[in-house]
């Protein structure tokens, strides 16, 4: 688990940060601002639900560290969801028929296998329930 990507497990959070100077908030955390470049940056835990932003098919395999499952590579759905101050790339954990730009979506634990088939804590978002915002 990235400290600087995830903040908790148990709920699962995301770790960001924002800047006390201009308010940007970055995922991940980062120490400096991109907006106004200050070392301002405080450490937040992002909501856990948002809205899907957009989305597409990874129809390619990922470069290593990514290791596919021992049945081979198959295509997923990756996207952005925009959680209000920040919008955070992530695997999407549904079926592609099913997304719809405006979908509410919600975090969830990703266990993944990287080279030397060593499982990972990751994250994903998976449709909440309730629908569309």
């Amino acid at each position: 688990m990235d400290a600087n990507v995830i903040a908790s497990l148990d709920p699962i959070r995301l770790a960001g940060a924002r800047c006390a100077e201009c308010g940007t908030t970055t995922f991940p955390a980062q120490a400096d601002c991109p907006r106004c470049a200050r070392r301002t940056m405080n450490r937040i835990e992002l909501p856990a639900e948002g809205v899907l932003w957009t989305w597409t098919t990874q129809t390619f395999q990922p470069k290593a560290p990514y290791a596919a499952p021992s049945t081979g590579f198959e295509p997923f759905p990756v996207g952005y969801v925009d959680l209000g101050d920040v919008i955070v790339e992530a695997r999407l954990e549904a079926d592609p028929e099913a997304l719809r730009v405006g979908t509410r979506m919600r975090l969830v634990p990703l266990t993944l296998l990287v080279d030397g088939g060593q499982p990972v804590i990751g994250y994903a978002f998976a449709p909440a329930t309730g629908g569309s915002a």
